[in-house]
């Protein structure tokens, strides 16, 4: 599909580039979010928290990258014993590895010749942000959202995968406590790669499932 941001595109479609193609969707705060504003002004007013702490934290959480999770990858591919704790919890297998998860249930599904999984939140927008940095755009569109558990062959055809008939499609649906990370086929070319190297064939796309891992370009 082109990589392109012509506004033209018909609502709904989905663009690998980052961005769904959907009207201008700016509307006033929600409930919610003046709620969160009040109660964050409040904690500073009252002094149990300062407003240069909140924005460190920010700064934090905006730091992280999709390399955290490809260097789970790259282990599970290199290392059987780890890829069995991984598959077997996940959660565990990370903070092993020196990454903060919070208490956060995350799950590892393993893409094979004849499984492809996909992950998806259809509430909201969850996503281990931990592992993978701060979800890009369509992953939290509507479209994306509705169109990955109704429709996702023709979804993945969009990001430029398409798969063969007798690939089996499973759509993990994210919630508030747990999530998912998908750990994709190596290729066969990067097979006996140093992990370092291997890092650098593992996608953000590859680790929600809607690309495979490949050679960096």
């Amino acid at each position: 599909m082109p990589h392109d941001h012509n506004d033209s595109q018909a609502p709904g479609t989905i663009s690998p580039s980052g961005h769904p193609y959907r009207p201008d969707d700016d509307r006033p705060l929600t409930y919610w979010q003046n709620m969160e504003i009040a109660v964050r002004e409040l904690l500073v007013e009252k002094g149990y928290i300062t407003a240069l702490q909140i924005q460190n934290q920010i700064d934090t959480m905006d730091a992280r990258s999709p390399t955290n999770g490809a260097n789970v990858v790259a282990r599970a591919w290199t290392d059987p014993e780890f890829k069995a704790a991984l598959m077997n919890d996940a959660a565990q297998a990370t903070r092993d590895m020196g990454f903060d998860i919070g208490p956060m249930h995350l799950i590892a599904v393993e893409n094979s010749d004849m499984v492809h999984n996909v992950v998806v939140c259809t509430l909201c927008s969850c996503y281990p942000r931990n592992l993978l940095g701060l979800p890009p755009d369509w992953y939290k569109s509507r479209a994306y959202r509705s169109r990955a558990v109704i429709e996702p062959r023709k979804v993945l055809t969009e990001f430029g995968l398409v798969l063969s008939e007798n690939v089996q499609v499973r759509v993990h649906d994210s919630t508030a406590d747990m999530r998912y990370i998908v750990i994709p086929s190596q290729p066969e070319a990067s097979k006996g790669l140093p992990v370092p190297d291997l890092v650098k064939w593992v996608t953000r796309d590859s680790m929600i499932g809607v690309g495979k891992a490949h050679a960096p370009t």
